[in-house]
């Protein structure tokens, strides 16, 4: 068989071109990380320490890219460690953040530094078009007080609170988000906005977060578990999450723990959700002071030592750690990022985690996973939409599409 010649594009394959190839590398993890060192970046690109520094070096001559001091001395007790970062520049996203009850919007330029946001409380389940023309509004808005021209946005990210469609750019589950079955949220948003927009799930948004800004920096292998309302994980390996093939990993909500449980509204028996969620805790608390208490407030309260709020956060611990120790059998991660609101409880929740996850995962997978509190939790996903647009406008530089190149 004669071998097909492969067509290339112009001076593709020359050293010219892979060293702009590598150079642009260089600038999409800048881009997506926002700080970091020469040492991660070489990491995570997969190029030698010489040829990244050989890069960096010519960055920092056109003005691209600048040093910063962490505060923190480098491994042999020496001058301050040194990060690297995109200078500022006129380019910039947009995130957005769908929760159950509100909507939030964020604009940050290309160096990871947000500019300005708004929040605004709605019935997002109900609501969806309001939803969607409210935080279209809200771009408007940003982009202004931040002196952003539209022009100069590259792409949009945008999280809700379930499973995602990615072919689709939808929502993957009629029963979470009712109002919002059927629509395209991915392109309806696109034609209201005018750029680029990616979608994704909240729980991958606030992995994101803390991959880029907060406790997954220098990881690239953790599972974020948002416990809230509802529970969910977004999964890193290897620096990228992992999505499956429908959309749905890191579904941990819906593990079973008890086949004759209670019926969730996935139509299962005995889901996590069922024992460990917001309305689980607040079902178990029950009354305090003669009223139905906001979930909130028993955090606010288990903070305050209230021993009842206390053991109810702490059983549910008991009951995540038991999903999560599965989770750490089959991927074995380095970090457990707990988020969400419960995460605010500290130790209350986290210690009966641990405890759970040495007592069903296998020993080695226990004894390597280091479990603790996000950075962030009510701008977990703000941010992470954010990251997601930073992300997806580096991939569209690096192949050629938009021509946002910095």
């Amino acid at each position: 068989m004669i071998p097909v010649p492969v067509m290339q594009k112009k001076g593709e394959g020359s050293l010219a071109w892979l060293r702009d190839r590598n150079r642009e590398r260089v600038v999409g993890v800048l881009r997506e990380r926002g700080r970091i060192s020469q040492a991660e970046i070489a990491r995570v690109t997969g190029l030698s320490r010489t040829t990244v520094h050989t890069l960096v070096s010519e960055l920092k001559v056109s003005g691209l890219v600048q040093e910063i001091e962490t505060g923190v001395s480098d491994v042999r007790g020496g001058r301050p460690a040194m990060q690297l970062t995109l200078r500022r520049s006129s380019l910039a996203v947009v995130g957005i953040d769908f929760g159950h009850s509100h909507v939030q919007v964020a604009v940050a330029d290309i160096a990871h530094n947000v500019l300005a946001e708004r929040r605004c409380d709605l019935d997002v389940n109900r609501h969806a078009r309001e939803a969607l023309d409210t935080a279209a509004g809200m771009v408007g808005e940003v982009l202004t007080e931040a002196h952003v021209e539209r022009k100069s946005v590259v792409g949009a990210g945008i999280g809700i609170p379930g499973p995602v469609d990615r072919l689709k750019g939808a929502v993957g589950s009629a029963s979470i988000l009712p109002g919002w079955t059927g629509l395209r949220i991915e392109s309806e948003m696109q034609e209201r906005l005018g750029i680029p927009v990616e979608i994704e799930n909240d729980a991958n948004l606030g992995a994101l977060a803390e991959l880029t800004w907060g406790a997954g920096r220098g990881c690239s292998n953790f599972a974020y578990v948002k416990a809230a309302t509802g529970i969910g994980a977004g999964l890193v390996i290897d620096g990228r999450l992992l999505h499956g093939v429908s959309g749905t990993a890191g579904e941990i909500g819906h593990t079973t723990l008890d086949e004759a449980g209670a019926l969730c509204y996935c139509g299962n028996r005995g889901c996590l959700e069922t024992k460990a969620s917001g309305p689980a805790i607040i079902q178990l608390v029950g009354l305090l002071n003669g009223e139905v208490p906001t979930l909130s407030r028993i955090v606010d309260l288990a903070v305050a030592g209230d021993v009842r709020c206390r053991r109810a956060i702490s059983d549910a611990g008991h009951e995540i750690g038991v999903a999560v120790a599965g989770l750490c059998n089959l991927i074995n991660p380095e970090r457990v990022i707990v988020g969400g609101l419960l995460s605010r409880t500290g130790e209350v929740l986290l210690q009966p985690m641990r405890e759970s996850i040495r007592r069903h995962s296998v020993q080695a997978a226990a004894e390597s996973v280091d479990v603790r509190a996000a950075v962030f939790v009510e701008r977990a996903e703000l941010l992470g939409a954010l990251a997601l647009a930073l992300q997806a406008s580096s991939e569209r530089a690096a192949t050629g599409g938009n021509g946002d190149r910095v």
